[in-house]
């Protein structure tokens, strides 16, 4: 009986272990993963949203071009200029942000030795 014994308590061990692992897993993996998904989610709709915001003052911004200047006849092409420069720097602007990566952390400079 003492070894029946000794191998339930065993395999309670391993069945203990075994848990163990499980739920380490989970929480390295599918914790980090979730974090990763709710990231990418608010990412996309953010972005989304910015993207409406930026078109809609473009189109605000032709509009007003337009409307308030005397761009008209042979000129009428230069408020769609002036929209697409602007555009263009739109994008480039958040392209050099997003190629230059994250900020560089900014920490004072060590005093020189004496």
């Amino acid at each position: 009986m003492a070894k029946h014994g000794g191998l339930k308590g065993l395999r309670s061990q391993g069945n203990d272990v075994a848990k163990l692992v499980i739920d380490y897993l989970k929480q390295e993996t599918v914790g980090p993963l979730k974090d990763l998904g709710r990231f990418v989610a608010y990412g996309t709709i953010g972005s989304l949203f910015l993207a409406g915001g930026l078109v809609l003052l473009l189109v605000s911004v032709l509009r007003l071009l337009q409307g308030e200047t005397v761009l008209t006849g042979n000129l009428s092409w230069i408020p769609y200029l002036i929209v697409g420069v602007l555009a263009a720097g739109i994008i480039a602007i958040a392209s050099w942000r997003i190629v230059s990566g994250p900020a560089k952390r900014r920490l004072p400079k060590p005093e020189a030795k004496r």
